[in-house]
């Protein structure tokens, strides 16, 4: 008589045959039960995980109101257009009354979600750092596991400390607008340096040409990448017009990664830090496990803050709490 799997574990690998045939609902439950952390989470991920990692991740990035979204709506239309399947995971701010998603992009990309070929998450930060939600790169795994040639990912907007997207996707596209203060020298502390790609959008106005020569002239911070040095397009992406300059931009970078294992090597770069991160995560809720309450968290920064305690001394004692456990 055959071993019956747990009914979890059957609706565990139901949910991921159903997402992998197309099913919109079954992916839409699968990325709600990645993204709010639920208990059969790691099952779900642990499903996926074979299926994913064909789609080609495009990381779209830039202060606010550079017109992140609507490159990504336009991106996303033409690569539709050319019988591409695609993934948008739009991250937004943070709602104070909710906590959810402000859900801007949804608005935008209404017209794009009956297509069975086009599917589009908008995740709130929740507080995390870096333009992207904690649960950024899981939600990506699961909706390449649904089968998505691309994966478009827009984050959130906050400046210089926006460089986790160059960690998740393989072509990260930095936006810069004319007109935005000190334009290019705003921006060239960190996230200068993660671009593959430059895009001067709203190029239709005043100081256009301009960005464009800063970024020309900055381009050897670039070290990261090696002797390729970065494109930069002009877009003026509520007309369209540009796009199509881009889409080749974006299709010669892939080559260039495909070419000499670099997109390999970009891949392992990223997994040993996800890793890191993942053991961080698990580490830190054995903690939890193992007595670290809220409670005991704030007593302890008390004893921290009056000199009764150590935190140098008292950190390694509640790892070992965990290890001997």
């Amino acid at each position: 008589m055959s071993k019956t799997l747990p009914s979890v574990e059957q609706d565990i690998e139901q949910l991921v045959e159903r997402l992998r045939a197309g099913n919109v609902r079954a992916l839409a439950r699968a990325v709600s039960l990645v993204e709010n952390d639920a208990p059969s989470a790691a099952e779900v991920l642990s499903g996926c995980f074979q299926y994913s990692g064909q789609a080609l991740r495009i990381g779209v990035t830039g202060a606010p109101g550079a017109g992140k979204s609507t490159i990504v709506d336009k991106l996303a239309r033409h690569y539709r257009s050319a019988g591409v399947t695609v993934g948008v995971i739009a991250v937004d701010p943070t709602s104070p009354f909710t906590g959810g998603a402000i859900l801007g992009d949804r608005i935008r990309m209404q017209e794009n979600l009956g297509d069975p070929g086009f599917y589009v998450r908008s995740m709130a930060t929740r507080g995390s750092l870096g333009g992207l939600a904690r649960t950024t790169a899981d939600v990506a795994s699961v909706i390449e596991a649904s089968g998505k040639d691309v994966i478009l990912i827009e984050t959130v907007g906050v400046g210089q400390d926006e460089i986790d997207i160059v960690r998740l996707s393989d072509v990260t596209i930095v936006l810069l607008v004319p007109g935005m203060g000190d334009d290019v020298q705003s921006l060239k502390a960190g996230i200068m340096e993660i671009a593959d790609l430059f895009v001067v959008n709203k190029a239709d106005r005043e100081g256009a040409d301009r960005v464009e020569k800063e970024v020309r002239a900055m381009q050897s911070l670039a070290m990261s990448h090696g002797a390729r040095i970065p494109s930069v397009v002009k877009t003026i992406a509520s007309t369209g017009q540009g796009i199509d300059t881009l889409i080749e931009a974006i299709a010669e970078m892939k080559q260039w990664l495909e070419a000499e294992g670099r997109m390999e090597i970009r891949r392992r770069r990223y997994w040993r830090e996800r890793i890191t991160e993942m053991i961080r995560n698990a580490l830190m809720r054995q903690v939890r496990k193992h007595g670290l309450s809220d409670a005991e968290l704030d007593a302890f920064a008390e004893r921290v803050v009056s000199k009764q305690g150590d935190p140098y001394r008292l950190v390694p004692e509640l790892v070992a709490r965990v290890v001997k456990s």
